[in-house]
């Protein structure tokens, strides 16, 4: 286990009806405040009248940008900083999923400096401070609500950045699982797995001696393979909701990745499968996950094996490995597909014409090599997309 220092000052509220403490909690930071949402969603659904009511109570005002979109993009992002600058806006409340907690924590830092934003996902400057941001979650998964990860795409570049900074953890997030009965079954799924690969991603680590977090992150993706199919089927079992909404939160707050390197190799490939196609971002990871667990399990077989027997419940067979270790990563596709994600970038409708492009874009941002669990380089990278097509798990 390495050494980490670890903070997190999120307020949590969660539970039933606290998308009634918006107003109150927002009040605490501004009484003019930038309300960022979807498109359609948070209307039809209620929520957004919901929050403006709760608004209006606590006396504070609020001008509106709506109409993020999934796999939010740079153009709506300086909408919102013209807004906050034009109008002295000092908070932003998000409302949505990661899309919409993405855009309002890249419309904060970037109301908070004169640079151009997009500076700071190109690695150019450092943000130095932001316009605080506040979530009511209707989405699960991203785990943006906690983090201090905001991924944006560049829709004329058409690539997908993102920048990791503390500054940028909202300052609360009101986490209502009944918010999220409305969610339709594909996005729900997507949720899912996002949720389930931030866990993942920190659980393949090179760090040796990390059973403590080793447990958790098992615990967390056990958690979810038990309650996503649940709530897919039964949209309104609030036992299923919370516990996805509550994992979703731990899986990507770096609770779980204390004292270790987590890989998010992966990561980097649906970055850029977002970018390029549109794919819902929890898709672009389950298209790609099996075909790199196949590509690098070799490097640490006991690893995979651990990974297959304490999460699939595979047999535990101490004289083959190699065969717990492709059982987990066949049972990991097979729940993919079960709740209706890809397995591989064939059922993702995915070609294959455009993989050194693919790359390309990938190494404009890494730089020599791809993931920290087992360094990929071009050529590996290459030949993740390939097995990723080709196979079937």
């Amino acid at each position: 286990m390495e050494n980490f220092v670890f903070s997190n000052p999120t307020t949590i509220i969660f539970g039933k009806g606290t998308i009634g403490q918006a107003g109150r909690e927002a009040g605490k930071y501004s009484n003019k405040i930038l309300l960022v949402y979807g498109e359609k969603h948070i209307r039809k659904s209620g929520i957004r009248d919901l929050v403006a009511a709760s608004l209006a109570e606590a006396g504070v005002e609020f001008l509106e940008l709506s109409g993020v979109k999934p796999n939010p993009g740079l153009e709506h992002v300086y909408k919102g900083i013209s807004l906050c600058r034009e109008n002295g806006i000092d908070f932003i409340l998000a409302v949505g999923g990661g899309s919409a907690i993405d855009t309002a924590k890249a419309i904060g830092v970037g109301a908070g400096h004169p640079e151009d934003v997009w500076m700071f996902f190109e690695g150019i400057a450092r943000p130095k401070k932001t316009v605080p941001v506040g979530v009511v979650l209707t989405m699960p998964g991203t785990g943006s609500e906690s983090s201090s990860s905001c991924v944006i795409t560049n829709e004329r570049a058409q690539i997908k950045r993102s920048i990791n900074y503390s500054l940028i953890k909202p300052v609360f997030a009101i986490m209502d699982p009944e918010l999220t009965f409305s969610l339709p079954a594909y996005h729900t799924a997507c949720g899912v797995a996002d949720a389930m690969s931030h866990a993942m991603e920190r659980y393949f680590t090179a760090v040796p001696d990390v059973d403590c977090t080793d447990r958790l992150c098992e615990a967390l993706i056990k958690s979810l393979i038990r309650n996503g199919p649940i709530a897919i089927e039964k949209p309104g079992d609030y036992a299923a909701r919370a516990e996805i909404m509550l994992a979703s939160k731990f899986a990507h707050d770096n609770t779980v990745g204390v004292g270790r390197v987590g890989d998010f190799g992966t990561h980097k490939f649906g970055h850029q499968l977002s970018a390029v196609y549109g794919l819902a971002h929890g898709a672009s990871i389950t298209a790609v996950f099996p075909s790199w667990m196949r590509y690098v399990y070799k490097r640490d077989v006991n690893r995979f094996a651990q990974y297959a027997v304490n999460v699939w419940n595979v047999d535990f067979t101490p004289s083959d490995p190699e065969g717990m270790a492709l059982e987990g990563i066949r049972r990991t596709a097979e729940f993919y597909r079960r709740i209706g994600m890809p397995a591989n970038l064939r059922e993702a409708a995915i070609p294959d014409d455009r993989f050194e492009d693919m790359v390309d874009r990938i190494f404009s941002i890494t730089g020599e090599t791809v993931g920290n669990y087992m360094k990929l380089n071009r050529e590996d990278c290459l030949n993740v997309l390939r097995l990723a097509y080709d196979t079937d798990l």
